[in-house]
């Protein structure tokens, strides 16, 4: 539960004053991993590899957030109920393999379009909490880019769109890193 004690828009100070950056990091790895996987694998491996890249992100994420200082399950730290927002954008995101899964079923070749852009929109309610634009972009640019690279590289979609996902993140998280905090 949160601290009732810290109005709503205290906790979304607070929150916006996070660092933000462990989740793009891990996002960042995943689709660099299924990037890889799609240039040196047969489509049938990188299937497997952009399913289970994708689904570790936020445990990949708790991992980093130690190191970048954020550490998502440090239990001292008061709770935030733009925390618990977030952490339902990820559930969201997750539960878009329903979509994805039976598209994938149809046509393989399916699923970086719908996991690339699907997941992809968790990043827009990150622009209302933080009230800062990074999230729209991340979710504009990625879904156009993801959109283009479908129809343009039609036998490349497991290389191309991966690629085009992981420059998104590379730009989101240096916006991250030099937004500037109100004080």
């Amino acid at each position: 539960m949160t601290d009732n004690k810290r109005t709503l828009e205290e906790q979304k100070e607070e929150f916006k004053r996070k660092k933000l950056l462990a989740s793009p990091i891990a996002g960042l790895i995943a689709w660099l991993i299924v990037a890889i996987s799609g240039f040196f694998f047969p489509d049938n491996i990188t299937v497997w590899v952009l399913f289970i890249a994708t689904g570790s992100i936020v445990y990949l994420a708790m991992g980093i957030s130690k190191l970048t200082g954020e550490d998502y399950l440090d239990k001292s730290k008061p709770k935030n109920t733009f925390d618990t927002l977030f952490f339902l954008t990820v559930a969201q995101a997750i539960l878009v393999y329903s979509i994805a899964i039976p598209f994938f079923i149809e046509d393989y070749t399916s699923l970086p379009l719908t996991v690339g852009i699907l997941t992809g929109l968790m990043w827009v309610p990150l622009t209302w909490i933080i009230d800062h634009w990074v999230g729209l972009f991340h979710s504009i640019l990625r879904t156009i880019l993801i959109l283009v690279l479908w129809y343009l590289f039609p036998s490349d979609r497991f290389i191309t769109i991966p690629i085009a996902i992981v420059i998104v993140y590379i730009l989101s998280i240096i916006i991250l890193k030099n937004r500037k905090f109100k004080l």
